[in-house]
């Protein structure tokens, strides 16, 4: 991804009039969760708490974790997933998934939580009007890892199985389901399953020699949403949509049965509407608009591009591993029956070339990011490589951009847009307008003894180079 060494951080752009306000929640590593105004300031962090990804409910409640497994040990696992109050005391916290014995460790419970989990009361576990979650909960759905060592007709390799679990308040599991189960139900060819059998994405972490072979990054339910309304029973509320980065699917399981009900990928060639759609690589973050939001029931995605996939050996992959390969990103929101694309946000086009969208490497995560409907239609879009979170309107305008100061060290898994009246310990803050910088209208100045007339020719003995922007450039975002 190319961008300059020196640029702007914090709130770059920003048009109240044209925004959903609030605050906005995210976490970056080693300065932990954190949560900003519209102008960037940032108003509260938990730095000693992490999140994969970090959540708000009312009441100015925050989820996340206060352990990460040593990486050598387990990999991308949370020992727990932990509710803190506002001025960080734990209030309810989950470890009893799994005892796991680490070498050179006692053993000890660990919910081995990772990339995903929801509570109770909002199925996506975002800012859904009249769909809000209660510190009292009852009930949360986790995705957690599971070592499968038991699986030799799927790979030579050891495996890391991606597993949901459903539990009580007192952490009781009530239900559960596991991926490598129902391996069989995704369909894949014989070549993607031939590529799988060798190399299962290993990981350069964890126990040596495991495979993580569908890497899912996301799970929620479908919730209320009017395709069961009228009628049709795989979008039942209470099924769950998930995706894999590693293969490019994204796919629907029902709850009562653990079978899959619906599913797009990995091949994006077999029909006519599918090659229309594009291919999805490396998608993060798919998930039902939820009812009561603008495009509800419609499925969004942050499909990162990158490098993701397995078949056939070609020029990305001499093994057959991340085949597909794109640098650029898109978010898309697609109707799960016809697979025609409702909206698209790839950036802004640069405006040069003939209308060519020379923009698509300025919008691009290969890893992390996702997407978060606002009540206003307006999207929340976090390009977690780049530390990035924008506003875009339905219209594909860039309304709000925010870039993490400490933008190159860490990424950003996940921002979420929090309503003020979610955390009463604050007061309102001002809403300051930050105005697009028009790039073409500045000039720079030095003390360059060369410059050029109207026609390029050279004018010597020049006591200072003048040149505008604009004569070469126009509408750069960056």
């Amino acid at each position: 991804m190319g961008r300059p060494t020196i640029f702007p951080t914090g709130t770059t752009i920003y048009y109240p009039d044209k925004c959903e306000n609030g605050y906005t929640l995210f976490c970056a590593e080693d300065h932990g969760v954190v949560l900003i105004n519209m102008n960037g300031k940032i108003v509260r962090t938990w730095k000693e708490f992490g999140g994969f990804p970090a959540k708000m409910i009312p009441g100015g409640y925050v989820f996340g974790s206060l352990e990460i497994r040593a990486p050598q040990d387990g990999y991308q696992d949370q020992a727990d997933v932990t509710m803190l109050d506002w001025e960080g005391n734990v209030l309810w916290t989950f470890d009893h998934n799994e005892e796991v014995e680490d070498p050179d460790k006692p053993k000890r419970w660990m919910a081995r939580q990772h990339h995903e989990y929801q509570i109770e009361g909002n199925p996506v576990g975002y800012w859904v009007p009249g769909m809000e979650s209660s510190p009292d909960f009852q009930k949360m759905l986790i995705l957690v890892h599971k070592d499968r060592p038991d699986l030799p007709e799927i790979s030579l390799h050891n495996l890391l199985d991606d597993r949901l679990i459903e539990i009580d308040r007192e952490g009781n599991i009530l239900w559960e389901w596991s991926l490598l189960d129902h391996f069989d139900q995704f369909n894949l060819s014989e070549e993607i399953k031939n590529v799988m059998f060798r190399n299962p994405n290993m990981q350069p972490c964890g126990p040596k020699g495991q495979g993580d072979i569908f890497h899912v990054n996301c799970a929620s339910y479908l919730g209320p949403n009017k395709w069961y309304d009228a009628g049709d029973e795989r979008f039942h509320p209470d099924n769950i949509i998930m995706d894999s980065r590693e293969c490019n699917i994204m796919w629907i399981l029902d709850h009562k049965t653990g079978d899959l009900v619906w599913q797009v990928g990995p091949d994006f060639t077999a029909t006519p509407e599918l090659r229309i759609f594009g291919t999805i690589v490396g998608p993060h973050h798919t998930h039902m608009i939820p009812k009561g939001l603008p495009g509800e029931g419609n499925i969004m995605v942050y499909d990162n591009g990158g490098w993701a996939g397995y078949g056939a050996p070609n020029q990305h992959s001499k093994q057959g591993l991340k085949v597909t390969r794109r640098d650029s990103s898109r978010v898309v929101e697609f109707d799960p029956n016809t697979l025609e694309i409702v909206w698209e946000c790839v950036g802004e086009p640069v405006g040069v070339g003939g209308g060519f969208n020379f923009n698509g490497n300025y919008f691009y995560s290969p890893l992390t990011s996702d997407a978060q409907r606002l009540p206003n239609g307006n999207t929340l879009i976090c390009e977690g490589c780049s530390a990035k979170i924008m506003e875009y309107t339905a219209d594909n305008k860039l309304v709000w951009e925010y870039i993490f100061p400490d933008v190159g060290s860490y990424l950003l898994y996940r921002a979420y847009r929090i309503p003020y009246d979610w955390v009463p310990q604050l007061e309102k803050p001002e809403e300051v307008e930050i105005p697009r910088i028009k790039l073409g209208e500045l000039v720079l100045e030095g003390s360059y003894k060369t410059d050029y007339d109207e026609t390029g020719v050279t004018v010597e003995g020049a006591d200072a180079f003048k040149y505008k922007l604009a004569e070469c450039v126009t509408d750069l975002d960056d």
